[in-house]
């Protein structure tokens, strides 16, 4: 068993990445090199802007290769709650700027040539309780109505047709979702970048930014300096650099993949019939889906803990016994994956972007980020050129999480919250 991502193992490195000192000037400088940073690189570069890409570790490393390479839209939560919480018409905003996601990814995807198995073959949300589906139920009712009539409800007696297991009680299907190799597409995407001029470094972290004299901004690397008109952080968790602002407003929560050894389409075929991205209702999530060499991926918040090695196949063997109670007939499968990432989580778990002190920014994805983070970094390049109106998250405000200073101390009290509320409701 491997404790590296898959999608980073079967995925080719980044050949692209520019050497030598770090130095010069430059119209844009992206702080990372994951989704948004990639995505963002590209449309600037496609704009004629210099830019030039600083990543700490290597392109993908971190959340971007390291999720489900799922590419849903929807909500995270309830779509009757955010309607009630936010208004109509702003949830449905939001909801269309998710929708907008997908359809970013599949454009890319196609005006790339990015070969990364982009397939819509929609999502379904399983009801892990009898009383989930009736929830289920009213939700899809007023997504219907309002947002969304691409959706449609399964029921327990119907669920054989899309998942193979007696676990669930019904479940929702969203059709516009998508699935992908996330590895190849966020590799892909800084290819494309650097293919229209951007210089992407790799092992590159910032670890100084300060306002210019003459405006704009110096940033020191441990291999230069550089000087750039505007700067943009698609940094996520990352815990390199003067970020003290972002640490004190994201809290990062590790998510944790195993993935099996290739299984016989028949097998496939009776636990995922249509190939759908599966995600159920518990507060500890799990999800599961097919890979395109066909294996089974199962992950989740198996705890609420940090990624690390130790921890990750800690999590690695909570998830395998729940793959078991799923799928029983996998417990000869092979675990040939098991790996961890860490989510940058907001406290209402939606994403945050815009401009503090001349420094544009777009991260908190919360677990849903392959699509969103895609959207936000292709319209933070227009955001940058002056098209504030864009920007579905403009008007959020972002207030710091009481008590939160750096490592989030509170993740074993949330984790046996959500355990008991699995309990109990």
């Amino acid at each position: 068993m491997k404790l590296t991502s898959y999608w980073l193992d079967t995925s080719e490195p980044f050949r692209s990445a520019a050497s030598g000192p770090i130095q010069g000037n430059y119209d844009v400088a992206v702080i990372g090199g994951g989704l948004t940073g990639s995505s963002a690189a590209l449309a600037l570069a496609k704009k004629g802007a210099r830019v030039v890409l600083l990543e700490a570790e290597t392109i993908g490393n971190a959340a971007s290769g390291r999720n489900g390479g799922m590419c849903n839209n929807g909500f995270a939560q309830d779509y009757g709650m955010m309607s009630a919480k936010l208004g109509k018409d702003v949830a449905n905003r939001l909801y269309r700027a998710f929708d907008a996601g997908v359809d970013t990814v599949e454009r890319l995807v196609a005006e790339e040539n990015i070969d990364c198995s982009f397939a819509r073959v929609g999502k379904i949300k399983l009801a892990a309780k009898p009383e989930h589906y009736a929830k289920l139920a009213r939700s899809q009712e007023l997504l219907a109505a309002n947002v969304d009539p691409d959706t449609e409800m399964v029921s327990r007696a119907d669920l054989a047709n899309e998942v193979g297991s007696d676990r669930y009680h019904g479940g929702l299907i969203y059709r516009k979702g998508a699935g992908m190799h996330v590895g190849r597409f966020v590799r892909g995407l800084a290819e494309a970048a650097a293919r229209r001029g951007a210089l992407i470094h790799e092992h590159t972290p910032m670890t100084g930014l300060r306002p210019a004299a003459g405006g704009g901004h110096d940033i020191e690397t441990p291999k230069g300096k550089l000087h750039a008109k505007q700067v943009f952080l698609a940094s996520g968790t990352s815990r390199i650099g003067p970020l003290g602002w972002i640490r004190r407003r994201i809290v990062p929560v590790g998510a944790f993949l195993i993935v099996t050894e290739p299984l016989p389409t028949t097998t496939l075929d009776r636990l995922v019939p249509k190939r759908r991205m599966a995600v159920d209702t518990k507060n500890l999530v799990n999800y599961f889906r097919t890979t395109p060499d066909n294996r089974l991926l199962f992950g989740g918040r198996a705890r609420f803990a940090v990624s690390n090695p130790a921890s990750d196949e800690i999590s690695g063997a909570i998830l395998r016994d729940a793959l078991h109670e799923i799928f029983p007939e996998l417990r000869a499968a092979r675990i040939d994956y098991c790996w961890g990432g860490m989510v940058d989580m907001t406290r209402d778990r939606l994403p945050r972007a815009g401009e503090r002190n001349g420094i544009y920014y777009s991260m908190g994805y919360s677990g849903h980020g392959t699509q969103m983070s895609t959207l936000m970094g292709t319209i933070m390049a227009e955001v940058m050129d002056g098209r504030t109106d864009l920007n579905p998250w403009k008007d959020f405000t972002w207030p710091a999480i009481p008590g939160h200073f750096g490592p989030p101390w509170f993740l074993p009290l949330v984790g046996a919250y959500y355990r008991l509320k699995d309990k109990l409701v």
